[in-house]
This record gives structure tokens, sequence and C-alpha cells, in this order.
């Protein structure tokens, strides 16, 4: 059961997702990363069906990559978010999108868009069946200017809520960060590891 979530805090954006690959209720492996680093201060996470997230988020990389290739600057976030919302609405794939970056003019940034290609800027947003667990969550403990140990003990009072509350709860997630230092990978929570096939 995915879930995919963020928050704004002081001077960084968090974003966690679950790393399961999920069809129904048969769990197919517990370490897909859902989290894509676009360029050196964003990240874009998303959750879907797996094909058409892994190559919509792969094509939204590259294409960010070309304009700073052509044009010898990067993107905003901002404007990233808004290229994502409109490649999304041309392709109409079933992929829920949170945008996170960091830029030296506007500071940390998200971006919630949906699978109709809506867009928001929001200070905290979540998909996915955790989401439900997660929003709550956040509406009751987030504020502006949290700190990075706030928001990450936010962070995983809502990956235990999701732990404890779905039927089919994802037992690993993957915490990344972006900020002025750039975004990077934060924290592994993992309550269980992939070991290799036995043969049969």
């Amino acid at each position: 059961m995915e879930c995919v979530f963020g928050l704004v805090g002081d001077g960084f954006v968090i974003v966690a997702s679950d790393t399961s690959a999920v069809n129904s209720i048969l769990v197919h492996k517990t370490n897909e990363d859902k989290i894509m680093k676009l360029d050196s201060h964003k990240f874009v996470a998303a959750s879907g069906e797996s094909g058409d997230r892994v190559q919509f988020t792969e094509y939204i990389q590259k294409n960010v990559a070309l304009y700073q290739f052509r044009n010898g600057i990067p993107l905003t976030t901002a404007a990233a978010a808004n290229f994502t919302r409109g490649e999304l609405a041309t392709a109409l794939n079933m992929v829920n999108i949170l945008l996170a970056g960091h830029d030296k003019e506007t500071g940390p940034s998200l971006y919630y868009i949906d699978y109709i290609a809506t867009l928001h800027k929001v200070d905290k947003g979540a998909f996915g069946y955790g989401s439900f667990f997660c929003l709550s969550l956040m509406d009751r403990h987030y504020h502006s200017g949290m700190s990075v140990e706030e928001a990450i003990e936010l962070v995983d009072k809502c990956i235990k809520e999701i732990q404890s509350r779905l039927v089919v709860a994802p037992p690993n997630f993957v915490i990344k960060i972006v900020d002025g230092d750039g975004a990077r990978e934060y924290a592994w929570r993992e309550s269980v590891k992939d070991t290799p096939n036995c043969p049969t």
C-alpha cells in the first residue's frame, strides 16, 4: 500500500516514501526507492502504477537535465513543477507527485501534483493509502519553521501510524532532504530487509 509524503521546514524540505512494490496485496519487493533526484536541489517523489511512475519520473528527470544542458542554468522548483504538470496533463499517466526543491532566491518549496495535473504549492502533502493517517498527523503537529529534528520526529510518527494502521503495511521507508546544501538521502527506516531468493 503506497505512501509518499513531505513537508517544508525552516530552510529545507523533507520527503519520505515507502519502498514496497505492491500488486493488490502481494508485496514484490521492499527496497524500491520512489524518490528520484531531478538535479542537485530537487526531488520528485511519485506514487502510482510502477510502469507509469518509473517511466514518467525518468522522463521528467531527463528533460530537466536537457533544459539545464541547453540553457546553462537549472529550472527553478516552480518552473520544474509547472513543466511536470504540463507533461502530466498531456500524458495522462496515473501518477501522483510531490516535487520538492530549494532555490537560492525563494528557499524551500513543495509542490503537490495529482494524476489529473492539479498543481498546488503546499507546506505539507501526501499521496497513497497512508496519506489519510499522515495528513491528520501533519494537521495536528505541523507548524511553519520546523527544525530538522522536529520534522524527522513528525515523519517517524507518520511512518509508525502507517505501519500500525494499514492492513498491508509497507515495512520500509526512505527519507530524503533538500536544503541549501543540496538534495540527499537522509535515512532509511527498515523493519524488513530484502534477502536473496533461495533456490528451490
